[in-house]
Formats: structure tokens, sequence, C-alpha cells
């Protein structure tokens, strides 16, 4: 079987499984929803700082959430299954794919709800929403690299929040300064060099899982 219909199939099995349960998306949407609306409670009104910080921590643990569970979950007879019909390069390419999906999704459900809850005017629109496809593209490809690495350590969670604290904290900062000049509706140009970093971390890591996953793989 071909990568590109391995990784298809893959992808559809996914779907189809958190299709079934549903537990995970809502859970993490709920857990989005009702994070926003204590800050709210608790805030009322914020500065536009604190404002946007506090969108990127609640996007931070919500991706937490519902990436970590990429491999961890994943019994030794599934893996084992997943072993003899596709390749690792399959593998890691499908679940990190499927995990940028469902995070946009997530994160993009909780941006209009944070949006509407704190009232906050944004300076160029179109630029926050790349900085929220690029956080989440980020989020989803650092946790999945981490999560097939924890996975092969018994199925550890600590282990893949400490692998990926020292990859998550400078995209954290980068991803906080563009959509703060977003915000405050900065030129375009000047974010050219946050847009250029993060696009280049998301190629390094994911060369890095193609490279490392089929050596993890086989364990």
């Amino acid at each position: 079987m071909k990568l590109a219909s391995q990784v298809q199939h893959l992808i559809k099995k996914e779907i189809i499984l958190e299709w079934r349960s549903k537990y995970a998306f809502n859970g993490i949407l709920l857990y989005v929803v009702s994070t926003i609306f204590v800050c709210y409670l608790a805030f009322k009104t914020t500065q536009p700082v604190v404002w946007n910080v506090l969108f990127w921590i609640i996007m931070l643990f919500a991706a937490v959430n519902a990436i970590a569970k990429s491999f961890i979950q994943d019994s030794k007879g599934r893996l084992l299954y997943y072993y003899s019909i596709a390749s690792p390069q399959a593998i890691i390419i499908a679940k990190t794919m499927y995990n940028i999906a469902l995070l946009l999704c997530i994160t993009s459900l909780a941006f209009v709800v944070y949006k509407l809850v704190f009232a906050n005017s944004l300076g160029d629109p179109l630029l926050y929403i790349v900085s929220i496809f690029l956080g989440s593209l980020s989020f989803s490809t650092v946790f999945t690299m981490t999560s097939a690495i924890a996975s092969k350590a018994g199925n550890n969670g600590t282990l893949m929040a400490v692998l990926s604290f020292p990859l998550i904290i400078p995209l954290l900062m980068l991803l906080i300064k563009l959509s703060k000049n977003a915000m405050d509706g900065l030129d375009r140009s000047v974010s050219y060099n946050e847009i250029g970093v993060l696009l280049l971390i998301n190629i390094i890591v994911i060369s890095v899982s193609l490279l490392l996953f089929p050596y993890l793989w086989p364990d």
C-alpha cells in the first residue's frame, strides 16, 4: 500500500474512532468553554496584553489535553496492528495531520467564544487568524512527536510534558509576539520574522519526527 493511501486510511480510522466516542472532543471543548467563562467571571475586562496571553495559555493546555492521547491511549494490541498494516512514516504523518485538524477546530471555536465573552478589538484580524493557524500547527507537531516518544517509555504522560517544555516555550513566545502585533495593527512586514521562524520550527519538528519515529516504532 502506498504511503498516501496508508495515511488516508489511518486518518479515516482516527475520525471514525473519534466520531464513535466523541468524549475526547466534547470533553476538551467543554474544558475550553468553561475555562473561558471562569476567566470572564474572574476578570470581567482585561488589558489587551493580558487578553492575548490568557488566550494562548488556555490554548496550550487544551492542546496538551487534545494531543496527549495520540499514542499514549493506544493499546499494545492496536499498535501491533498498525505495525502490520502501515509504515511508521504513514503513522506519524496521519497522527500529525489528524491532530492539526482537531486542534484547528478546537482553537477556532474557542477563539469565537473567547472573542464574544471578552470584547477586545483586533487591529489586524486576518493576521491574528494566521497566528491561530500557526499556533495550532506548532502545538500539534510538537506534542505529536513528544507523545510518540513518551509512548515508548511506558506511556508516561509526565515525560511528554517534560520533553515538550523546551520546544513549547519559544513557540509560545513567538506566537504571543505575533498575535500582539496583530492586535496592535502593526504593518504585516513587522511580523514576517516570527512567521518565518514558526514555519521553520515546524518543518524541523516534522522532519525530525519522520527520521526518528521509524527507529522508535519497532520497540
